[in-house]
């Protein structure tokens, strides 16, 4: 099968397509023939082992020391299921599905495998490959750290970079939750931002949100600027502050402060599970949560696709497509059109 392979850490051109061999199929196995996967933040920091302050040890038992573990990216997939192990009793071949593959990876590649017990749900009807695959990495961080907060309806809350893959997708599930959301990112961003949920939206180029006397509930950091010393004045009693990204200090101190202040400090997403993911297609399937995908790149340009990425100013998610079909027009633009009619 063809995949996009890296041999070692550092640029995106050290990503290269490969022919590899094709996963084998044991007992409890999905094989996945995959249509599309997303080129993340996560994948950047894989590839350039660029992370966190004081991560750099933690990080290298998982994607490796000197040489990447596992050379073939890509933490979410979708597709169709190509063949199951003996085992499988709830997915069948020809199953359009998407799945979470995580610390795992593989899903820069033709096909992929995931085990039944993980992270796989059958893809939202109404949505394409491109679109539905942006639920996975996104929508299941967002959901994973917002399920351990307190989301009473009217709750205040706040999302600390509103306009990423994970940041896009807490917008939407606060808001279906029924909070009053606050995003944070660039003004050429409002509008998005806006229709997708946040009642108000906060350009940080221009304003220091920390310097607000606005409260909030929750606060979600999605960049990894926010530590608990920074908004601990902006946390209500028993407010939750969900580190989505943070240094090793922030990793440690995290459960530290939730004993000693009475709030929520949490650097943990916790395993994302197939009931998790389910919650999300039913959600897009009932036109709650929208695809958010700033741009496609074919298997042939994923050198372009982490260039891109590297910039760090992706919209929602980027896509990667492991087929030869055309992909849809990108869901950014077609969102932005549809809110400015």
């Amino acid at each position: 099968m063809r995949a996009a392979v890296y041999h070692r850490f550092g640029g995106p051109e050290n990503v290269r397509v490969e022919e590899t061999p094709r996963p084998t199929v044991g007992p409890d196995d999905v094989l996945i023939r995959v249509q599309t996967s997303t080129v993340s933040a996560a994948d950047h920091r894989a590839r350039s082992r660029e992370v966190p302050r004081g991560l750099g040890l933690l990080a290298a038992t998982g994607i490796g020391l000197l040489r990447p573990k596992r050379r073939v990216l890509g933490m979410d997939a979708a597709g169709i299921v190509e063949a199951v192990g003996t085992d499988v009793t709830r997915i069948a071949p020809g199953d359009e599905v998407i799945a979470m593959l995580g610390a795992n990876f593989g899903g820069h590649a033709e096909y992929a495998r995931v085990r039944q017990g993980d992270a796989i749900a059958r893809k939202p009807r109404n949505m394409t490959f491109e679109d539905a695959v942006t639920l996975v990495f996104g929508g299941l961080t967002a959901r994973g750290f917002l399920k351990q907060a307190d989301l009473a309806p009217g709750a205040a809350v706040l999302v600390n970079g509103a306009s990423g893959a994970v940041g896009t997708a807490a917008v939407q599930l606060a808001a279906d939750a029924g909070a009053h959301v606050t995003g944070v990112c660039s003004a050429a961003n409002l509008d998005l931002v806006t229709s997708l949920g946040a009642q108000r939206v906060i350009d940080y180029t221009t304003e220091d949100f920390t310097a607000e006397a606005a409260t909030y509930d929750v606060i979600v950091d999605c960049v990894g600027n926010a530590p608990f010393a920074r908004v601990r004045h902006l946390l209500r009693p028993r407010g939750a502050l969900l580190l989505v990204i943070t240094d090793l200090p922030g990793l440690l101190l995290a459960p530290v402060r939730s004993r000693r202040t009475g709030h929520l400090v949490t650097a943990e997403v916790g395993k994302s599970t197939a009931e998790d993911l389910a919650v999300l297609v039913d959600l897009a399937e009932a036109g709650h949560y929208r695809a958010v995908r700033d741009r496609t790149y074919d298997l042939a340009d994923i050198a372009e696709a982490h260039r891109f990425v590297d910039t760090g100013r992706k919209r929602g998610n980027v896509v990667l497509r492991l087929t030869g079909e055309q992909p849809a027009p990108s869901s950014t633009a077609q969102q932005t059109e549809e809110a400015s009619s």
